[in-house]
């Protein structure tokens, strides 16, 4: 559950503290369901509203809700009793109360927590039964779910390492405390306890607290040693004792040489864990007055106050995690991932021990991979970039500096109102990271226009306050990928929908909000940043396209944006115009720089695409003319959006008028970039829904791209996808195809990063929001229905061409290519020497390094055994019970035909042909790199 939510259910919590296994959600309502009242509704419903102790008014609302499923359900998708108490657990989300925990309605219906989410999302059929606000409670609810999972599986693990520990009673009693403990420290100190990274560390700071008041005769070995060589010289504790003056108690004792130890086995960086347990473990200990006590805490106190927090939080027991509740039994596909991996040698090597990747594990990886990337980077600018500062006309060290540190107090005073006030420390060495990042990506990006332009001055650039900012948040925004799991709020905007807020998700486009930067200007600094930067992960670079799709879809569209001057200025024929439907056959071009885009547009253009022809689509007509029917919702008549009317088609320079300046790089690159992300959505949900009308896409096609070059004032404060359902729906009714909206949405929802407030909650006239429907209906058709009705006609509009769409702008260094006419052979870049076969992908049955020592010859004879034998080892499935099925043999393709479909082949013949394929392949990868660096030199 949200911390907000959780606070602000304090007061109700404290003040019904004489119900333990519930609470009431009124005070004014007598707690008591009174029976009389409901005598038409289903008696076991009643027995169900009763046995969690709901009042009249929660049960009056959950039985409408009930009513209305099952009226819009053709089949109720389970039994009664269980929708039964998902309709009561929605009702008391949305109206705020405290009437039960998510735990306690999960018992009465006899579903695990999964189950009972899965539930709720499919009762949402009309798309108006589940609120914006409940979806953003499931949706923190099953993060924090598959956190305390990764979290508990962890714990079970390293206890194994540290205890001794049989099936006696105060053994079990022991785990069952430390893992109490560790919930109630997370619940206490964190605001957002779906933090993998942080909780993790609080885990460890709670192990380190039971192992030192531990009998020594229940740990193993490795810690008997450690916890002796802490112990044999004097503690510090004693003499700090000895003053008898004591204004505060003295702070909890770390064990360093414990700590230490436990972070090098759980691969935790040790300096983390210790502040963490300095400024936040320390002070929760001192709550529960245990920081001067030697003695383990009563497993009884920790339980009845860990009970406190259960209740108010209104979620799930964490504490059922140690019995093995049902309610929190993960799915059998996560029990059954490690059974159904293939073994990765053959009999008669030596195994090579590749731990699965947990989530615990990857994050830790990736954590320690970032840190020693930048080891050798410092906190201040390098020299070569110190003489890049000279160089410059106006020498920008002073006000670098100077940003630096201002931007760094915002960062970490936001850090801390995020995750908790006690984190601030934390926040700061996030940013110390973060900054070493941008003075690195800086200087290679210096180092790349310098060879590209030959030049050493870039005052104008250095001294722009806009490209830094961006720069130093897409610096800390890698950083935050990295620690908080590469999240990203596809909502992308909160307009009081009663989702989270945002002081309790450090998600992009947090750093945003802290930096008040927008969107527009972090866009430009994405593409150069990934390629001045390749250490970057694919993952990384992964979330830093998905937050420039974001920005694309709506962020860079808030009222406010830099982008609407741009527009403006296109609009009244101060520039060159947008890219238009004549450039959409050409390649995109990604040679833009970030110099490029922060000094457009007074930096003249170059190499840009020759001048458009005609637009593709005629201009729209005065909105008095008849237009196609309205979505099946009625609605009132509206205005369309205020806000200057652009320009149906930009004409020639007028005779008289003054020069045009030259053409925005960033507008240009941002336009290219957003047709084709519009038209590759477009085409996706129309493989959904209109597969037997293929004919319908480029027309809607036509109509969204006219949309977004000549009405763009539609995309103030809305999201792509608002303007593509609507234009889909436009033309399936002008061509006389029947679909709904209903259908358009629910095909929307199966889509890749999307939301449900995106069709949910519509900006229909100033801060005021409805659906999709009501949408199109008062704004959109008002807007465009005469351009709509022209597809109609006997003369419908030109058709847009289609954008050519690249497979990614960026090109992933280290990821592995195939070799073509092969199917199962991959070469890829050599991996940095630092990094373990462990955290290698893909996971292959044999790692080959060409260029280093490949060890004993006979390796290569395994090498033939495993591309010749016809004895494959058996893949294990995931049910035990049905006979394995066979691994298809690894496929050399002869002639059009494989291995795996019986046909024959020539043996020692073909692993020659294909080793001479991969030699040509590698010597053609060679020239297109030689050619692609002479390409970059030429400006």
């Amino acid at each position: 559950m949200p911390p907000k939510k959780r606070n602000s259910g304090t007061t109700q919590i404290k003040e019904l503290k004489p119900s333990v296994k519930s609470v009431s959600p009124d005070k004014k309502e007598n707690a008591e369901l009174t029976i009389k009242k409901h005598r038409e509704k289903d008696a076991e419903f009643v027995t169900l509203c009763k046995s969690l102790q709901v009042t009249d008014t929660v049960c009056d609302r959950a039985w409408m809700l009930w009513k209305t499923v099952q009226e819009s359900m053709e089949e109720i998708p389970d039994s009664q009793k269980r929708i039964w108490g998902a309709c009561l657990y929605v009702t008391v989300t949305d109206l705020d109360v405290a009437s039960f925990t998510l735990t306690q309605v999960q018992k009465a219906v006899d579903l695990n927590i999964k189950q009972f989410l899965s539930l709720v999302r499919k009762m949402d059929v009309n798309l108006d039964t589940i609120s914006t606000r409940v979806n953003s409670v499931l949706t923190r609810l099953e993060k924090k779910y598959d956190v305390s999972l990764a979290l508990y599986q962890r714990f079970e693990k390293t206890c194994r390492k540290i205890f001794s520990l049989d099936s006696d009673s105060k053994e079990k009693e022991l785990l069952r405390s430390c893992w109490t403990m560790f919930l109630l420290a997370k619940g206490r100190a964190l605001q957002m306890e779906d933090d993998l990274v942080i909780s993790f560390q609080l885990l460890l700071c709670a192990l380190e607290f039971f192992i030192k008041r531990c009998p020594p005769a229940l740990l193993q070995p490795l810690y008997q040693s450690a916890i002796n060589k802490a112990q044999s010289p004097p503690t510090r504790t004693s003499r700090r004792n000895q003053s008898k003056a004591k204004p505060r108690p003295p702070e909890p004792e770390v064990d360093v040489q414990l700590l230490e130890t436990l972070c090098n086995e759980n691969e935790c960086n040790a300096e983390e864990v210790k502040n963490v347990y300095q400024t936040s473990f320390s002070a929760f200990l001192e709550s529960m007055d245990l920081s001067r006590s030697l003695d383990l805490p009563q497993a009884t106190d920790l339980s009845s106050q860990y009970e406190e927090h259960y209740l108010k939080s209104r979620d799930f027991d964490g504490r059922l995690f140690l019995d093995g509740d049902k309610t929190l039994l993960p799915p059998k596909l996560d029990l059954m991932q490690v059974e159904r991996t293939p073994k990765k040698n053959l009999p008669e090597e030596d195994p090579i021990l590749i731990p699965p990747q947990t989530p615990v594990r990857a994050a830790m990886n990736s954590i320690q991979q970032l840190r020693v990337d930048l080891t050798s980077n410092g906190d201040q600018p390098s020299a070569n970039l110190a003489m890049y500062f000279k160089n410059c006309t106006v020498d920008p060290t002073e006000e670098v500096l100077k940003r630096v540190e201002t931007l760094g107090q915002a960062f970490g005073q936001r850090f801390g109102q995020a995750v908790g006030p006690r984190f601030v420390v934390l926040g700061k060495q996030r940013f110390t990271l973060g900054v070493r990042l941008y003075y690195r990506v800086m200087e290679s990006m210096l180092k790349s226009e310098e060879k590209r332009l030959s030049v050493q001055n870039f005052s104008k650039l250095l001294n722009d306050s806009t490209f830094h900012t961006s720069l130093l948040a897409c610096a800390l925004e890698v950083v935050m990928a990295t620690y908080g799991g590469n999240c990203v709020k596809t909502g992308g905007y909160n307009h009081g929908s009663g989702g989270d807020p945002a002081e309790t998700d450090v998600c992009f486009p947090w750093i945003l909000d802290v930096f008040r930067l927008a969107a527009f200007d972090f866009y430009k600094v994405i593409e150069s940043f990934i390629k001045a930067e390749p250490s970057l992960s694919k993952d990384i670079v992964k979330h830093l396209e998905s937050c420039e799709h974001l920005i694309m879809e709506t962020i860079a569209w808030r009222t406010g944006s830099p982008l609407f001057e741009l527009l403006r200025q296109t609009l009244e024929g101060l520039t060159e115009q947008l890219e238009t439907p004549a450039s959409f056959n050409q390649p995109l071009q990604h040679n833009h720089t970030a110099a490029d885009l922060y000094l457009s547009p007074m930096r003249p253009s170059h190499g840009v695409l020759p001048p458009p022809e005609s637009p593709a689509t005629p201009s729209s007509q005065p909105a008095s003319q008849p237009g196609p029917q309205p979505a099946s919702q009625p609605g009132p008549q509206a205005a369309s959006q205020p806000g200057p009317q652009p320009a149906s088609q930009p004409g020639p320079q007028a005779a008289g008028q003054a020069p045009r300046l030259p053409r925005s790089n960033s507008l240009s690159l941002f336009y290219k970039k957003l047709y084709r992300l519009a038209y590759m959505r477009l085409k996706m949900l129309c493989s959904y829904l209109l597969s037997s009308h293929p004919e319908l896409e480029p027309i809607m096609w036509t109509l969204f791209q006219h949309t977004l070059q000549h009405e763009y004032e539609l995309m103030r404060d809305r999201h792509l996808d608002q303007l593509m359902m609507s234009a889909m729906y436009a033309i399936c009714k002008v061509k006389n195809v029947d679909l709904r909206f209903k259908t358009i949405v629910t095909a929307y929802k199966n889509m890749p990063n999307t939301n449900q407030e995106t069709f949910k909650h519509v900006l229909i006239a100033e801060e005021h929001y409805d659906s999709i429907i009501v949408f199109y209906n008062q704004v959109f058709m008002q807007k465009l229905k005469t351009n709509i009705l022209q597809y109609a006609s006997t003369r419908p509009p030109t058709l847009s061409p289609i954008p050519q769409i690249p497979r990614s702008p960026y090109k992933f260094a280290s990821s592995p290519l195939r070799v073509p006419g092969s199917n199962n052979v991959y070469i890829s870049p050599l991996k940095s020497p630092r990094m373990s076969p462990g955290i290698m992908t893909p996971r292959s049955r044999m790692l080959v390094s060409i260029g280093e020592s490949f060890g004993f010859s006979n390796r290569f004879q395994k090498i033939n055994q495993m591309v010749n034998s016809s004895d494959r080892s058996l893949k294990r499935t995931l049910d035990l019970g049905s006979p394995p099925k066979p691994l298809k043999r690894l496929r050399f393709d002869v002639d059009g035909q494989d291995e795996a479909d019986g046909s024959k082949t020539g043996g020692d013949s073909t692993l020659i042909q294909k080793l001479a394929e991969m030699s040509s392949t590698r010597s053609r990868m060679q020239e297109q790199k030689m050619k692609e660096d002479a390409e970059s030199r030429k400006e």
